[in-house]
């Protein structure tokens, strides 16, 4: 399950890194952009997942129960910064704004979610089962 977590974990990563790509080559939260993205919202939130994605990876090399339950505890307010955006997005893209963020692709922006509930489950699990 340690492995599986590993892989949506990256899986995620991957669809994260899209969306901020494109964000920040479409200007961000620069003045004027209409963003309702704040740069805190998204810089908080990539740094807490890359630091939970390295902990994990260190948990999958040299398993350890407290490492597994920081890397759960980590993920809690990455999900919750997500969730934020998440619910920020959604006016944008319905109301077709041309923010920076309105343009992520669709499917991305859901693969992303489901992906990240879908890891902090199995992160859940493995520690638990630890």
């Amino acid at each position: 399950m340690a492995t599986a977590a590993l892989v949506t974990w990256l899986l995620t990563a991957t669809a994260g890194f899209i969306m901020l790509g494109q964000w920040v080559s479409r200007g961000g939260h620069r003045p004027g952009s209409g963003s309702r993205l704040s740069p805190g919202l998204v810089f908080s939130h990539f740094p807490l997942a890359a630091i939970g994605l390295v902990l994990w990876i260190i948990y999958v090399i040299q398993p350890s129960d407290t490492l597994a339950w920081i890397a759960f505890v980590v993920l809690l307010p990455v999900a919750l910064l997500g969730f934020t955006m998440f619910a920020r997005w959604l006016p944008t893209v319905r109301a077709g704004t041309g923010t920076p963020e309105s343009r992520f692709p669709i499917a991305i922006v859901i693969g992303h979610g489901l992906l990240a509930a879908t890891t902090l489950v199995l992160v859940l699990l493995t520690a638990l089962s630890a």
